[in-house]
């Protein structure tokens, strides 16, 4: 929440290169979503019921919320929170180039670590991918929710909600659509998501201390890859101004 990334960041060109790097942890999270359903839910056919009834609950209303959200802004009225960053990305002008190359790719069969370099990502948006698939394959399911439930995006302040909200009004509205996208994700993370992920990760780990080691190493894991990743876009926006 202290990171100086938000103080950086006070120009429209400034917010651009934030997202051109934030988009892959946007991606990405996704993948947390996915495993975790893959482990607490049935998705194989045929159908067996699978795990706790709650877990599944948890789980599947998560799914419904972050792929596929209301968005009245969008044609259908429906949209993965991704869709959305990406469309605000190309409203505001944010370079989308490289993460619909990568998207093509990885929806190809392509695999992660060589699409990223493909695409030319940025390199701190290629480490916190890495990084993420790196908790995914130890296979453990407390350091996976551990870092899907301590590494979402309410750990961006209010601060720069204001900001994005202030260079929006000042651009003609071209942030709208990524003001709109903060304010409803942290919202639904702090009011709902957020205390379901919790609600998940101690059903998950329950009296295990062992458990609940691995998900406290998760949780760390992840946190010290978005620092990186903000000391990246820091980095990226420094060079740019000069």
């Amino acid at each position: 929440m202290r990171h100086p990334v938000h103080a950086h960041l006070t120009t429209l060109n400034d917010v651009r290169c934030f997202m051109e790097h934030h988009v892959f942890a946007v991606w990405d999270f996704m993948s947390l979503v996915k495993s975790l359903q893959q482990r607490l839910t049935c998705t194989a056919v045929p159908w067996v019921p699978r795990g706790d009834a709650v877990a599944r609950r948890l789980m599947n209303e998560i799914v419904l919320g972050e792929e596929s959200d209301d968005a009245s802004m969008v044609e259908g009225g429906y949209a993965s929170h991704f869709d959305l960053y990406r469309a605000s990305m190309r409203e505001c002008g944010a370079r989308t180039a490289s993460i619909d190359a990568f998207i093509e790719r990885v929806g190809a069969g392509g695999p992660v670590a060589a699409s990223l370099l493909a695409v030319n990502a940025p390199r701190p948006s290629q480490d916190f991918v890495r990084r993420t698939f790196d908790i995914l394959a130890t296979d453990s399911l407390p350091r996976i929710a551990a870092a899907f439930t301590l590494g979402r995006e309410d750990i961006i302040p209010d601060m720069f909600v204001r900001l994005v909200a202030g260079l929006s009004a000042e651009h003609g509205g071209v942030l709208s659509g990524f003001h709109d996208y903060l304010e409803r994700h942290i919202r639904l993370d702090g009011e709902r998501h957020g205390p379901m992920a919790a609600r998940l990760l101690s059903s998950i780990c329950g009296d295990d201390a062992t458990a609940w080691e691995e998900a406290s190493r998760g949780a760390v894991l992840a946190l010290e890859a978005r620092l990186a990743l903000w000391d990246g876009v820091v980095a990226a926006v420094e060079a740019r101004s000069r």
